[in-house]
């Protein structure tokens, strides 16, 4: 079944905020107990955006589909297909949200839809599943920690890293960076370099076009809806579906697509959750204000003297992962600091983090990567890509998070909404 119905945002808030109102802030699956959950108190789940990275999201464990939506009518057919019985489809991710019966939404769509998804989601009683990144703007994310908050949802991204799975270069998960860092194997303060060296593609392939000529809207796009809050530009196939990273308006090239997988973990070692950097400080060609280009180099700087090193050209060619005063990390996870290894092994493990989300819903518990610590893992993102878009060195205030003296940096913190969407 497919829904196509639309109505203007104020009648969506209306809708949603008076289902809202008929629940309580505890899950329908709460009220069964411990134990046995009936199908019929199970968490339920919609996925918005089900092209390439949200078919996955079908199949994510922890709750039932009940909708996908998409404003592609091929991806939304290919979604029902896959989705089985009993799931319904829908055009206007708005009619999801007005739906009481939906506990989580899964946001898969394009990053310059996953702020104003994230708000409008929280505003009408849904908990919250994104796509990584997190925002495409800092501001964005900070409107969707003040409206997660304001409506007590649970709120996760769609990156694993800092808990699961082997991270990338080194065979081994980051539990055990963790434990060497946290005791100061390496001492303190440290560098972390992020390159094709160490472990990491930064995929330059994400750049965008600079001459696109308009092309006919394919019948079954609906490519104003697509662009949503994003500027109004002709089509052209390269913007959207697979090549979207391509441009800042969606996202931001490889930064964007990579860049919270890479340094969230990298956050997480530092010991950086609640803040971000002071100092931007990038190399980079001169960027197209529309297409995303590469970079060479961006440094992120804290105020006690850890850094970040992104490096695009991969210029420091024996570069480990991690370097101190004490010793050095590199890919592989090997150490020239004697008996490595068998130290990392003798010491306490990291403090556990809530890693199953479905469990974190139900228990009203902030999952591991949650709106706080995932907002400062998308603002390094944000602020490498604005360091790239401005090429020259850059202070910000972690704690007002603005940028000190620098009204052009500052405009790329609130980029402006296409009407009638708005933060």
């Amino acid at each position: 079944m497919v829904r196509s119905t639309r109505f203007p945002r104020r009648d969506f808030l209306k809708k949603s905020l008076s289902a809202a109102a008929a629940l309580t802030i505890v899950p329908r699956s709460v009220l069964g107990g411990a134990g046995y959950i009936p199908p019929s108190d199970r968490l339920t789940k919609a996925v918005i955006g089900v092209g390439g990275m949200g078919l996955g999201h079908l199949k994510y464990e922890g709750a039932r589909l009940l909708a996908v939506c998409d404003v592609d009518e091929n991806h939304l057919q290919t979604a029902l297909e896959a989705g089985g019985s009993g799931v319904a489809g829908y055009r206007d991710f708005r009619e999801v949200l007005a739906r009481p019966d939906i506990d989580i939404v899964h946001i898969a769509t394009p990053p310059h839809w996953h702020g104003l998804m994230s708000v409008l989601a929280a505003e009408a009683g849904k908990d919250v599943w994104c796509e990584k990144p997190m925002t495409r703007t800092i501001g964005e994310g900070q409107k969707v920690i003040e409206a997660v908050r304001r409506n007590g949802r649970i709120f996760r991204v769609n990156t694993w890293f800092r808990f699961s799975d082997v991270f990338y270069g080194f065979a081994t998960t980051v539990k055990p960076i963790k434990k060497a860092v946290q005791n100061r194997l390496l001492g303190w303060p440290l560098k972390v370099t992020v390159s094709g060296v160490t472990g990491f593609d930064w995929k330059f392939y994400w750049s965008g076009k600079t001459y696109l000529p308009p092309q006919p809207v394919p019948r079954e796009l609906d490519y104003d809806f697509w662009l949503g809050p994003a500027p109004a530009k002709p089509y052209h196939p390269h913007r959207v579906h697979g090549t979207f990273r391509g441009y800042w308006d969606y996202d931001g090239g490889g930064l964007g697509d990579m860049g919270m997988h890479y340094l969230d973990p990298v956050q997480y070692l530092l010991e950086k959750d609640g803040t971000s950097p002071i100092s931007i400080e990038a190399e980079a060609p001169q960027q197209h204000p529309d297409a995303c280009g590469t970079w060479r180099r961006v440094r992120l700087i804290y105020s006690d003297g850890c850094e970040i090193i992104l490096d695009g050209e991969n210029r420091d060619t024996q570069a480990p992962f991690i370097e101190g005063p004490e010793g050095k990390l590199y890919r592989g996870f090997r150490s020239d600091v004697a008996g490595f290894r068998e130290k990392v092994a003798s010491l306490p493990d990291p403090e556990p983090q809530a890693t199953d989300f479905a469990r974190s819903v139900r228990a009203r518990r902030k999952f591991a990567l949650n709106e706080e610590n995932a907002h400062r893992s998308c603002t390094l993102v944000n602020l490498a890509k604005i360091g790239v878009r401005l090429n020259r060195p850059l202070k910000f205030d972690p704690d007002r998070q603005v940028f000190i003296d620098d009204e052009e940096a500052d405009r790329l913190i609130n980029e402006p909404m296409r009407a009638p969407w708005t933060l």
